[in-house]
């Protein structure tokens, strides 16, 4: 965690304004109710753009869910947001990624273990990282096992946790009670 406490505190549910509640309720509703949107309900209107483009990512994404979790927990790690890593290593779990895989993703393409593809997707976020850029040889290897919409979801995947890496660094959103901070994304 970059931060030890928030920047911008979560909306406490008993100041919920009208505008906030309607976007945070469907939360409550499914249990899912995390410091992330609780922080973004102090711009409401913001928060649910937020979510619209960020449920198509996480939940209509062409990728499977063990490439698409392979993708977000790369870029988190690669941006050293520790909110994001540990919301993402129970979701990769369930999505198939072993504790072995998900030790390996912090290492990168060339760890032990990987086949061609996951390799592929490894250094694809490594390169959108480092250079907003996907090189041929890489390209040429995704288009080996992914269509074009998968290629594309693999680099909207990239942006949009990102873009949710820096909001949670820079806010300084903590974690969400049950997670705990990988001791490598610490400071």
């Amino acid at each position: 965690m970059r931060l030890s406490e928030p920047r911008i505190a979560p909306v406490p549910e008993a100041e919920w304004t009208d505008e906030q509640r309607k976007v945070l309720e469907p939360f409550v509703a499914q249990g899912r109710l995390y410091n992330i949107f609780t922080t973004l309900a102090r711009n409401p209107r913001a928060l649910k753009a937020f979510l619209a483009w960020g449920t198509y990512t996480l939940n209509h994404s062409s990728l499977d869910p063990r490439q698409r979790e392979i993708v977000i927990l790369r870029t988190g790690f690669l941006c050293k947001s520790g909110y994001e890593w540990a919301q993402h290593v129970r979701i990769g779990k369930r999505a198939g990624l072993t504790d072995g895989e998900i030790a390996n993703i912090k290492l990168g393409s060339d760890a032990p273990g990987w086949n061609a593809a996951d390799a592929a997707l490894l250094r694809a976020a490594d390169e959108l990282h480092r250079d907003h850029f996907i090189s041929d040889a890489t390209w040429k290897a995704l288009s080996g096992f992914l269509t074009e919409q998968q290629r594309m979801d693999l680099v909207f995947l990239v942006g949009q946790y990102t873009q949710v890496s820096m909001i949670l660094n820079t806010f300084g959103v903590q974690l969400d009670e049950g997670l705990t901070l990988d001791p490598d994304l610490r400071g």
